[in-house]
């Protein structure tokens, strides 16, 4: 069986005149060789240590007042975006809270009666006792003559 490169093989190759190999790199006779333990070169000066723990301090109690600082403003800005939906909401329906509780409708006394004297000694006067006394209110205004 025979390569696939066979014919390759017999082709000769052509230096590029453009190309040329770099000189090999001397190095200088005074070159200061590694050490056998590097060691001695890690020395860590403590002098500086108050100097970072006081400004590592400092730098923790910045951020510790733009984090508050920041956590307010959502919190404010959260607290407004409420508040703005619900007055929305209560302009639909007064009374509405957004806590979830069941809005009971609240009778107000109408102007000509109050609602004590309607009770007829029950504790709640009916929807429609309220409307056929209504009517029979308007019913009472028609009939009267009007005044000159």
């Amino acid at each position: 069986m025979q390569s696939q490169y066979a014919a390759a093989a017999n082709v000769p190759l052509i230096k590029s005149p453009a190309l040329r190999v770099p000189p090999p790199v001397q190095l200088p006779p005074d070159i200061h060789p590694l050490p056998d333990s590097v060691t001695p070169y890690f020395v860590y000066p403590f002098t500086l240590e108050s100097h970072v723990l006081a400004l590592e301090s400092s730098r923790r109690n910045t951020i510790a007042a733009h984090e508050a600082r920041r956590e307010a403003l959502l919190r404010a800005r959260d607290d407004e975006r409420q508040r703005r939906k619900r007055e929305a909401l209560r302009r639909v329906a007064p009374g509405f809270e957004g806590n979830g509780a069941v809005l009971m409708p609240v009778r107000q006394p109408s102007a000509g009666r109050s609602v004590d004297g309607a009770n007829n000694g029950h504790g709640q006067v009916g929807t429609v006792d309220d409307l056929v006394h209504q009517l029979a209110r308007l019913d009472t205004q028609q009939r009267q003559p009007p005044r000159s």
